[in-house]
């Protein structure tokens, strides 16, 4: 019984590695889009980073509008970095020659960048959609599940969502709270 386990999972686990996919989108389509980024110098504590933004993000006392032109909204660059890191394990299963041992030992650190890079990706995409909904929800007369349809019916860019929202909803002006109150006398 331990023997067909074994055989079972040599042969199955063998033609599933085999049977590899090639990544969804070309290396060629990364490098471009990976481009508009800046290449990092090698960090320690952030070891499996290969790419980041080229502008920083406005402070929070900057206009709606200015921050999205910025793009301080736009999609998160880990996701094509693990893209690219997909076709590294790709280039290195054939390089392999689909050795199972030899692809896994090779491969291990790209892996586990690929891994730390998803995460990253998932928790810096939720942080950009909850925060440009937060903004959507102090700057307009809206509230965040109504700024969350109407990016849903949009087919364009952040920046088209900002227009159709601005003609759907009044504008809330920012009253400043600070310094010393007016007097009326």
């Amino acid at each position: 019984m331990q023997q067909y386990f074994i055989h079972y999972i040599l042969v199955y686990g063998y033609f599933a590695l085999v049977n590899m996919e090639k990544p969804v989108h070309s290396k060629k389509f990364i490098l471009k889009e990976l481009s508009k980024f800046q290449k990092i110098n090698y960090n320690r504590f952030m070891w499996w980073r290969m790419y980041s933004y080229k502008t920083k993000p406005l402070p929070s006392k900057s206009d709606f509008r200015d921050k999205i032109f910025n793009g301080d909204f736009d999609p998160s660059c880990y996701q094509l970095q693990a893209w690219l890191c997909e076709h590294e394990l790709f280039d290195l299963w054939e390089e392999c020659e689909m050795d199972i041992a030899k692809w896994n030992e090779k491969g291990a650190v790209t892996k586990a960048r690929k891994k730390r890079l998803l995460e990253d990706y998932e928790k810096d995409e939720a942080y950009r959609l909850d925060y440009l909904f937060t903004e959507f929800s102090k700057n307009f007369d809206i509230t965040k599940q109504q700024a969350e349809e109407e990016a849903l019916k949009c087919s364009g860019e952040i920046i088209d969502l900002y227009y159709i929202i601005e003609e759907k909803y009044k504008k809330q002006f920012k009253v400043s709270r600070r310094g010393r109150p007016k007097k009326y006398v």
